[in-house]
């Protein structure tokens, strides 16, 4: 459940920073007439997210096993993929977000109203569809249905109420460390999806190495306790796990995340030296 929030709280902050971003530009530009435009693209955005998120819980139903574990571990590695990219991406044009969306709402106000709802609903839509990818993954690597959602929708309202506060102006965030934090946290969880990705695909008899254990603690951490199900919950931990689950987890978690922080420090370097003013001192970036 502590990853699904994460995951849903992250998601859906970026999504609800997007959504200020579009909405603080337009109202100080005087054009408030096109507020209904951004809501319409994120109203868009939601019902094709929830869509896509339905096709793949209710979609393999039917198939055979061996189908359901070939779906499920190459979308599993699939979800992987994509948040590595958006932890990356956020990472790099976190800086850049605000001016590249002021550059897309000029360039559609003036012209037909699907434009800037199109605007909003990429814009977002993206962030919708890659949580549902991964919440979905996420869900069958903990083998639970409802905890998983419960956990995400948690996280999406507390996202949804410091997006509001955000345009409020009564919070000011630190994004630069909110999402280099959360962006650690979810290449750890990540780590675990891929992990039973390669799992569910050795199931399929698509990989090999099933019965070739590198450890079972089952005995010491049963699936069926409170910290075996905080572990799987959380890190997406199996007690017995194969040789290649833990070589795609180690070889996936420690580039990656070695990379990620690098790639955020100078980020960070970067920002504060845009920012600092005549005396030297950095401020925080702020919204």
């Amino acid at each position: 459940m502590t990853a699904n929030f994460l995951i849903g709280l992250r998601e859906g902050l970026e999504a609800a920073l997007i959504v200020v971003l579009l909405l603080a530009y337009v109202s100080r530009t005087g054009r408030v007439e096109l507020v209904p435009r951004i809501w319409a693209g994120v109203g868009l955005a939601v019902a094709v997210s929830i869509g896509f998120g339905a096709l793949l819980t209710f979609g393999p139903r039917g198939l055979t096993f061996q189908a359901q574990e070939a779906i499920g571990g190459s979308l599993s590695i699939v979800a992987v993929a994509l948040v590595t990219w958006m932890v990356f991406w956020m990472a790099r044009t976190s800086r850049t977000l605000g001016s590249d969306l002021r550059g897309k709402i000029d360039k559609v106000a003036d012209g037909a109203a699907w434009g800037l709802v199109a605007v909003a609903a990429l814009a977002v839509g993206r962030e919708g569809l890659e949580t549902a990818l991964f919440l979905w993954a996420a869900a069958q690597a903990t083998g639970q249905s409802t905890t998983p959602l419960l956990g995400a929708a948690l996280g999406l309202a507390a996202a949804a109420g410091l997006g509001y506060l955000l345009h409020r102006g009564v919070l000011r965030v630190n994004l630069a460390k909110f999402f280099t934090c959360t962006g650690a946290a979810l290449i750890v969880v990540a780590g675990g999806v891929l992990a039973y990705g390669i799992h569910d695909l050795q199931e399929a008899g698509l990989v090999p190495g099933l019965h070739s254990l590198a450890f079972d603690v089952s005995a010491s951490v049963p699936p069926s306790s409170w910290y075996g199900t905080l572990l799987k919950g959380t890190l997406n931990f199996s007690p017995a796990t194969t040789w290649l689950e833990l070589a795609a987890w180690v070889l996936y978690v420690a580039p990656v995340m070695a990379l990620y922080l690098r790639s955020s420090r100078r980020g960070m370097r970067r920002t504060a030296a845009v920012a600092a003013p005549a005396g030297g001192t950095s401020t925080s970036v702020t919204v």
